[in-house]
């Protein structure tokens, strides 16, 4: 018993520790020399990246940010061969390890608890769980992202649908926690997108095109930085 807490809880940590690895933010200093922390929305993402230094940028950020989250479940699954470990008992712990990525990637260890909103790595630690679930919800963000063009509606309106197809699920039927948790992260992805939903509402909410070429930002940003240091001065 002692032997299996003690696996399951390093497990976890070793989740918020994966969660952690800021790949946003290494690749934007190595590759592009910026912390993309200082310029766009100021989040260490994938959509962000996006916005400021384009799709090249932007998609590895978002396949390491998802892999973070799906490597960090999938390593729970192997406690399924312990006969201590039931079911029920495996699911909390995958649960558990989803909360723990995310909030290592939201405060992460490796680059001073500044990170993202973690909308890829908890996509991608869903995915490890229920990957049917996740592809519904990436149909119903890719269409609203589509008709709107905002990344932060499109995150909402998935998250939103998040316990609705769960409930819906016959794979999912004897898990409450699973349905709680569904729930939760509904609330939590709006917790998290408030100063979107107030720039939604004001109608200065940045629009992104994901086919069209983009160029990096980053002179726009210094030049509004530097107009705006003038004026308080």
């Amino acid at each position: 018993m002692i032997l299996t807490i003690y696996t399951a809880t390093t497990m976890i940590v070793l989740a918020y520790l994966l969660g952690s690895i800021p790949s946003a933010v290494w690749i934007g200093k190595k590759y592009y020399g910026v912390d993309i922390r200082e310029y766009g929305s100021k989040n260490a993402g994938a959509t962000n990246m996006l916005r400021v230094l384009g799709r090249r940028a932007a998609l590895p950020v978002f396949v390491l940010d998802f892999l973070k989250g799906f490597v960090a479940v999938t390593i729970i699954k192997l406690l399924k061969y312990d006969d201590l470990i039931g079911q029920n008992d495996l699911i909390n712990l995958q649960i558990g390890a989803v909360f723990a990525t995310v909030l290592g990637h939201i405060f992460p260890v490796f680059a001073g608890f500044r990170g993202g909103k973690g909308v890829a790595t908890l996509i991608g630690s869903v995915t490890a769980i229920y990957p049917s679930i996740t592809m519904l919800c990436f149909g119903v963000w890719l269409l609203v992202l589509m008709a709107s063009h905002y990344v932060s509606l499109a995150s909402m309106v998935a998250g939103c649908c998040f316990p609705v197809f769960t409930f819906m699920s016959p794979k999912v039927y004897d898990s409450l926690p699973f349905y709680i948790f569904s729930i939760v992260i509904a609330i939590l992805l709006l917790i998290t997108h408030r100063k979107n939903i107030k720039r939604l509402l004001d109608g200065t909410e940045s629009k992104t095109y994901i086919w069209r070429p983009r160029k990096v930002r980053i002179l726009n940003e210094e030049k509004n930085k530097t107009q705006e240091n003038q004026k308080t001065k």
